[in-house]
Formats: C-alpha cells, sequence, structure tokens
C-alpha cells in the first residue's frame, strides 16, 4: 500500500506534494530539515491530505497528475472534499 499525501506547514504557507510507503516516516523526516525542498518549513509540517493507492507505480502517477495542476485552488479542493466526507 502506498500513499500520496499533502503536507502544509503553516510556517512558511506553503504545501508540498509526495508519496510514500511509510507516512509517518515521511513526515518525520520531512520535518528533520533534511529534506531540501521542505527544509524552510520543518518542523511545522502537517499531514492534510492522503490518498492510499495499491503500488508505487500509481502513486508517483497520481502524485504528478496533482502537482502539474499547479493550483493552490486545486489542493485546497481536495482537501476540503476529503473532509467533507
Amino acid at each position: 500500500m502506498y500513499f500520496v499525501y499533502i503536507i502544509y506547514s503553516s510556517k512558511t504557507d506553503k504545501f508540498y506534494i509526495g508519496s510514500t510507503d511509510n507516512l509517518e516516516s515521511r513526515l518525520k523526516h520531512h520535518n528533520s530539515r533534511l529534506t531540501p525542498s521542505t527544509k524552510s518549513g520543518a518542523p511545522f509540517w502537517e499531514v492534510v491530505y492522503t490518498e492510499t493507492v495499491v503500488d508505487r507505480t500509481t502513486a508517483l502517477k497520481r502524485e504528478i497528475e496533482i502537482k502539474r495542476k499547479k493550483s493552490r485552488k486545486y489542493i485546497l479542493s481536495l482537501i476540503e472534499n476529503s473532509s467533507a466526507g
């Protein structure tokens, strides 16, 4: 099982989109300041959205699909709709 995730940093007011097979470990890594792309937001990253998928290939495809939208509005709609259920 893999996860596509969106994390948010209130420190930088930014979102980060990624995929992993271990969400808890990956979040710790982002908050440890070891990931250059999320270093500035650490240690304030929090998971705000997840999707569960069957394999790594599917996760990477979905991650790319979300990233290609390049829209904060789209990201916020994903988050809002996941909370509404």
